[in-house]
């Protein structure tokens, strides 16, 4: 078997550009697909699949996996960035497809099989105040789910871009937190969505102290920092948060300041989940073997892929860390997938973040993961399991500037203080 194209497909059902690399081979109707979406910069990632891996790849047997990941790693010369981590994880995914199909295995099989049925997932609810939050939290759990992750505003607290009509979770709405579309201060020479971090920090406390004395323990409750504090903030707010047991704390630092996270783990033990961007090994090696978190949350294509994300969990498993995949909406469904049979195959799996398969990316993707009383259900087709509608993909293109920018501005990666500083995203 040979593969004879690589390339990018790039489609935006849902207003975001989503990048899937489809890997062809000498056998009729054999073909992989794999997540390479980088919002962001998704025309760069594109670039790298067509113009440079294509090129690298026709003529390879797609069953040596391990081998064309390392070759595309370190052909470039230099590595670990999320254009090129994008694009290799784009080929991998498809190489791990690619030999499900021919295998007429799912992929969870060929990484040992199933540890479990279904992976259990976690929703957002949001709100402009405590009785709204838990109102929409109530509505997830009166619909099964057993994880809910708590925010007021999004990240940074913004309740102002809460309204009525958008702050109740539906099936064909957004995330909670894709609410910050709007540019607040544009007439300045520091345009971008503003919020005030001390008062958000203040504010989310408060907030679980009201839904646990509403609603008890039985409910699993997650919040997401965002990394939209100081470091110090961030310790003072997971000791905060201690006494209404967080399933965990998302992201409370960035990678820069990973040193903080030994402050973290000496002052308090809610559970620390973090990476989503991570690119290199050094961001998550020292947290893992020091046990300073409790869930690795890298976005499976920014690492590179399933063939890294795999060795992660393994890793992960050494040290008492369990995983939990980056999922919001700039994943791809395919990449999903990929998060989901990654939770069936490995023992420590600790939890799934996942999007509303909405018609217009089931029309686009058929074989999305079903959702079931809170938990993902894979289809058990070989490979896996979804497919790409190139004709439906095709209605679908994104804009110019790949739904993320107001007057050629990103708008969330332009968070704002008060007096105009960037805050992280």
């Amino acid at each position: 078997m040979k593969i004879t194209k690589v390339r990018a497909i790039v489609t935006a059902p849902e207003g975001q550009a989503l990048v899937v690399v489809k890997v062809e081979t000498d056998q009729p109707g054999l073909y992989g697909l794999g997540c390479a979406t980088y919002t962001q910069r998704y025309t760069l990632v594109a670039k790298a699949v067509d113009d440079y891996l294509d090129k690298l790849l026709v003529g390879r047997d797609p069953a040596n996996i391990e081998d064309i990941w390392q070759l595309c790693y370190q052909n470039p010369y230099w590595r670990n960035g999320p254009v090129l981590n994008n694009a290799l994880s784009g080929v991998d995914q498809a190489l791990w497809d690619i030999k499900g199909k021919a295998a007429n295995m799912p992929v969870y099989s060929l990484l040992g099989g199933k540890c479990r049925e279904a992976a259990m997932v976690y929703r957002h609810a949001d709100g402009r105040d405590h009785q709204e939050v838990l109102d929409n939290a109530l509505k997830y759990q009166a619909e099964g789910f057993l994880a809910v992750r708590l925010q007021m505003g999004g990240y940074g607290g913004r309740v102002k871009d809460i309204t009525k009509s958008n702050a109740v979770p539906g099936k064909q709405g957004g995330q909670a937190t894709d609410r910050m579309r709007k540019m607040d201060r544009s007439d300045t020479a520091f345009p971008g969505s503003y919020y005030d971090p001390d008062q958000y920090a203040r504010s989310i406390p408060p907030l679980f102290d009201y839904v646990r004395s509403k609603i008890g323990f039985d409910l699993h409750l997650l919040h997401d920092i965002h990394e939209r504090i100081a470091p110090i903030d961030a310790v003072r707010m997971a000791k905060a948060l201690e006494p209404y047991r967080l399933f965990f704390l998302e992201d409370p630092l960035p990678p820069e300041n990973i040193e903080w996270f030994r402050r973290i783990r000496e002052q308090c033990a809610t559970p620390i989940a973090m990476g989503e961007l991570y690119n290199h090994p050094l961001e998550w090696r020292s947290l893992i073997s020091e046990q300073l978190i409790d869930f690795i949350r890298v976005h499976i294509s920014q690492i590179g892929g399933l063939t890294p994300a795999r060795k992660l969990a393994t890793l992960c498993e050494v040290y008492g860390v369990r995983t939990a995949w980056h999922g919001p909406g700039d994943v791809s469904p395919v990449g999903h997938a990929v998060n989901l049979h990654l939770d069936l195959a490995c023992h420590n799996f600790g939890i799934q973040e996942v999007i509303n398969f909405t018609d217009a990316l089931q029309e686009v993707f058929p074989g999305c993961p079903e959702m079931h009383n809170g938990y993902l259900w894979a289809n058990d087709a070989p490979g896996l399991g979804i497919d790409i509608d190139e004709v439906a993909a095709a209605k679908y293109p994104p804009k110019a500037s790949g739904g993320q920018f107001v007057d050629n501005t990103i708008i969330w990666t332009q968070s704002r203080w008060p007096d105009g500083t960037l805050g992280r995203p």
